[in-house]
């Protein structure tokens, strides 16, 4: 199936989730997160920030996780840049106040920048994935072009409410594939 395909299905899937099955998976996803992932060196945190409109998992479970028991940890969040078309890191802490940009998604008001390079670890939005690591987002590339600027050794693990698909038959050998997927039911190594 096409990434377009499994975008419309998947999203539709995410939409529908009630507020109580959102709560429950998200909370099965960071427990799973902090159980099976040794954060002690990691330093710089990237994930993104729920938007609300698409049902995402509710990533401020793992903020304050972070936040309260990691304070060697400094978390960044993404900010899209239109004229760039690419993701800016942004520090955000528990006093970080967010405003909404141009698509209505929360990003932080203040202009702290942190190079990508310096990340170790990025939480990726999915929609859905397949066994080999491919991902399908919502079609922008915005994340595509992230990860690419990524270090080698930066690990990227994608979170989902679901589980992985039938191949991914449009992934291409240069897209970047996940090193894990977290679902509510299990950890995926890819």
């Amino acid at each position: 199936m096409l990434k377009s395909e499994f975008r419309k299905n998947f999203l539709a899937k995410q939409k529908s989730l009630s507020p109580i099955e959102r709560a429950e998976k998200s909370e099965r996803i960071t427990n799973r997160f902090f159980e099976n992932f040794d954060l002690s060196r990691i330093k710089f945190l990237h994930c993104f920030l729920p938007i609300e409109k698409f049902n995402e998992i509710d990533t401020r479970l793992i903020f304050s996780k972070v936040w309260q028991d990691f304070p060697h940890i400094e978390t960044l969040v993404p900010r899209v840049s239109f004229q760039k078309r690419e993701i800016e890191n942004l520090k955000f802490t528990p006093e970080t106040k967010l405003v909404r940009n141009a698509w209505q998604i929360n990003e932080p008001s203040h202009d702290e920048l942190i190079e990508t390079k310096k990340i170790d670890l990025v939480l990726v939005p999915l929609l859905c994935f397949d066994a080999r690591g491919f991902r399908v987002g919502y079609g922008k590339g915005f994340y595509d072009r992230f990860l690419k600027h990524c270090r080698i050794d930066c690990l990227k693990i994608g979170l989902s409410y679901f589980e992985p698909t039938a191949e991914i038959s449009d992934a291409q050998s240069f897209d970047i594939r996940m090193d894990f997927c977290i679902t509510p039911k299990k950890i995926w190594k890819l």
